[in-house]
């Protein structure tokens, strides 16, 4: 993902006040929190980019650090430290920066390094990581498959492996910011979105549906032949059945994380349906019926 700018998230400019940030940050809080928007992953999403930009902007320490350094913020110490070195090493007058004629690219060439007579030593830095989401819905979350991510530029396929959950977040190693002057690129942290299926319901590794069900064979008992995510069952069903009733079916919920053949449980809710436009016939049997 790209250098993210904290002021542009809460709307406000870089002179603007701690009283500023602190009511742009409720006016926001308030229109994406995740109680107000249920099962809307991009207002989630938006809430933590608010919640990360606030975090920084409301401590006058981190918010220095941002002003000066931008997305290398979280290096400030280290680059203020190497700085100091080099102002060491050549003396420093009165405006902070090096005597005898010294500019404000010695500090950078401090820094990163000089190929004047190896003047200086060069700092490798670890390149920043980057954070990005992937959108998967819940039947292709069930098996592992191939998947094309855009991130940093780059486009990445990747593996996605079966049973990741909502809001679980991998690692890829290297695949963040290049690093300086040799230091190791950053990596990039995945995390993961499970869209709501509308049939099937995921709590954990186990999944819920509703399944319905006819009132003649609620009452008389039968089977029924039903669709689940791993492929059509047939179920039996007992005389006098009531609805809502749960039925469970051990280990045909969702495949468990990185745990091979393992799986949740499925649970069946009964819900019966009650016959509509009956005849005078019909009617008149289940006077009898009521009446017995």
């Amino acid at each position: 993902m790209a250098y993210i700018d904290y002021y542009n998230i809460l709307g406000v400019n870089k002179s603007a006040s701690q009283a500023d940030i602190k009511k742009a940050f409720k006016k926001l809080a308030r229109k994406y929190h995740p109680d107000l928007n249920p099962n809307d992953d991009t207002a989630k999403h938006k809430f933590q980019e608010i919640n990360e930009a606030n975090e920084v902007l409301s401590d006058p320490e981190k918010r220095k650090k941002f002003d000066a350094y931008g997305e290398n913020w979280k290096h400030a110490d280290q680059m203020d430290a190497q700085k100091q070195r080099s102002q060491q090493g050549h003396g420093a007058n009165f405006d902070g920066f090096s005597g005898g004629g010294g500019d404000y690219s010695d500090f950078f060439e401090s820094f990163f390094g000089s190929n004047r007579g190896g003047q200086g030593r060069a700092r490798d830095f670890k390149g920043q990581d980057y954070t990005t989401e992937l959108h998967v819905s819940l039947r292709d979350a069930l098996v592992e498959h191939k998947q094309v991510l855009n991130a940093n530029g780059k486009k990445l396929r990747i593996t996605v492996p079966k049973g990741v959950y909502n809001g679980l977040s991998i690692r890829l190693k290297g695949q963040g910011g290049e690093g300086q002057n040799g230091g190791g690129a950053g990596d990039l942290y995945i995390t993961f979105l499970i869209a709501p299926d509308a049939v099937y319901k995921r709590e954990g590794d186990h999944i819920y549906m509703d399944v319905a069900l006819d009132i003649y064979t609620a009452i008389l008992g039968g089977e029924l032949i039903v669709d689940t995510l791993q492929g059509k069952v047939k179920l039996t069903i007992k005389p006098e059945t009531q609805n809502d009733i749960k039925v469970r079916l051990k280990g045909k919920g969702f495949p468990i994380y990185k745990k091979e053949d393992q799986f949740g449980d499925l649970f069946i809710s009964y819900k019966i349906k009650i016959p509509t436009n009956l005849s005078e016939k019909q009617k008149v049997l289940f006077k009898e019926l009521q009446e017995s």
